[in-house]
């Protein structure tokens, strides 16, 4: 991989040791927020393609007016970077902005807030516009403008042999993630179980994407509903997690397991779809024959799985709808008031953890469609939110982290306690204004749901 050289890999520990790195003390944790958003012609209301006046290019030369350096591939602008942080392209044009590791929520939606103060200037001065949705509601697949990176070209020709909507995945949904760090595998693996058992909370909550093709698809999460048609061999909920023994090693098994997508060889992306990582430790990859992988080649492996929540040399959480600018700061802070506080972060494990496997799934397999209104037990995730809210606060409280006006960090909740109070989340208030004020009229997305 061009501009930074990496060790080759002999066995699998090396691979199990680089995951085992990402351990850092309490003081050095840090926090990623991660947020996509779809673009849009103001005028015509069509994705906007990567060229032209009203394009993604444009939005990523405008940009660097605010000091963000150009990133080429093959003599394509397909990201920025500043200080830490990124903008880059997803297959169908969404634009993500991916933080850098911040110390408090304060900080990382400050930052947030600043790149869509950015974003926006640049899209009003080039007649472009940017949705707050979880999937694009109204444009067709087909009629997808496709971004030009390599390895997006090679994912959509294998997307199709492993379910049936995994381009749907790549092209039409949105999606907010926090980067959430730990301190050594038991800390990984408590916050690892913890968070994949309340995923599903998260999905509910954040649930912002009840319409495809111009009307209602009777989901209320219709980009969770995607996931668990796409790959059932690099998504889902991982039950191996919750097994004893569980720990960096479990994860890497599983990891060489997961069929390949590519090899990045400097600038070129090598179609290796449906091969095996294991082949390629032992030099039988066919797409490069004799030659063994790197740790790039790992990084790059795994950054392709897509579970619930994914473990890198921090933990990832996936289960959330991209949503209004306020909620972008709501996500991160559920999840960190959940797992950077040890007494909050216990009481939650002794919450879930007689939680079976059967009900996880099940959960998670309901609440696409029935939101906060999907049973578990003899309650709704309604009820099992607020108890999740509760715990999160407490442990934002503990944290003492104030912002300029002496506020905690609990301030981004409110949001989330509205909507475990009302039992609506943006989802269902989109469907009330579908069914009510917008008289059917899904344009009216474009006016309510724009940054």
């Amino acid at each position: 991989m061009a501009g930074k050289s990496y060790p080759m890999i002999e066995d699998k520990a090396q691979m199990i040791a680089h995951l085992a790195a990402g351990s850092k003390l309490k003081a050095d944790w840090r926090i990623g927020t991660e947020h996509e958003k779809i673009g849009y012609n103001l005028e015509s209301l069509k994705p906007l393609a990567y060229d032209g006046d009203t394009g993604i290019l444009a939005m990523l030369e405008g940009l660097q007016k605010f000091d963000w350096e150009p990133v080429v591939e093959n003599g394509y602008l397909i990201a920025l970077t500043r200080d830490g942080a990124s903008v880059s392209l997803e297959p169908g044009g969404q634009f993500e902005l991916s933080g850098a590791p911040l110390e408090s929520i304060h900080q990382t939606c400050g930052e947030v807030s600043r790149h869509l103060r950015e974003v926006k200037e640049v899209a009003d001065e080039i007649g472009a516009g940017f949705l707050s949705l979880g999937f694009r509601p109204d444009t067709k697949l087909d009629d997808v403008p496709i971004m030009p990176k390599g390895r997006y070209k090679i994912m959509r020709a294998y997307m199709p042999k492993v379910g049936s909507l995994g381009r749907e995945m790549m092209f039409r949904t949105c999606t907010v993630q926090t980067n959430l760090d730990f301190s050594s595998e038991a800390d990984m693996v408590k916050k690892m179980r913890v968070s994949l058992a309340l995923q599903p909370l998260a999905t509910a909550l954040f649930a912002n994407s009840p319409f495809t093709d111009g009307k209602l698809n009777g989901y209320k999460s219709y980009r969770s509903r995607i996931w668990l048609d796409t790959d059932a061999a690099r998504t889902g909920m991982l039950p191996f997690a919750f097994e004893d023994g569980f720990g960096f090693e479990q994860y890497v098994d599983y990891a060489l397991d997961v069929p390949m997508y590519f090899v990045h060889r400097g600038e070129d992306y090598l179609d290796a779809s449906g091969l095996s990582f294991r082949d390629f430790l032992d030099g039988n990859l066919s797409t490069l024959p004799g030659e063994k992988p790197h740790m790039g080649d790992f990084e790059d492996h795994i950054s392709t799985i897509f579970p619930e929540v994914r473990l890198k040399q921090f933990l990832e959480m996936r289960g959330a709808d991209t949503g209004p600018w306020n909620q972008l700061c709501a996500m991160p802070a559920f999840w960190v008031g959940l797992l950077y506080d040890q007494v909050a972060l216990d009481a939650a494990w002794d919450w879930v953890k007689d939680w079976s496997e059967e009900e996880r799934d099940q959960m998670r397999n309901d609440v696409p469609k029935y939101g906060l209104q999907t049973k578990f037990r003899n309650q709704t995730l309604q009820d099992l939110v607020k108890i999740a809210l509760g715990l999160s606060r407490t442990g934002l409280k503990a944290r003492q982290q104030f912002n300029g006006h002496g506020e905690l960090e609990t301030i981004f909740l409110n949001d989330l306690d509205q909507m475990a109070e009302s039992g609506k989340s943006n989802a269902d208030i989109l469907i009330e204004k579908y069914n009510g004020e917008w008289d059917g009229d899904i344009l009216r997305a474009y006016q309510d749901c724009i940054y």
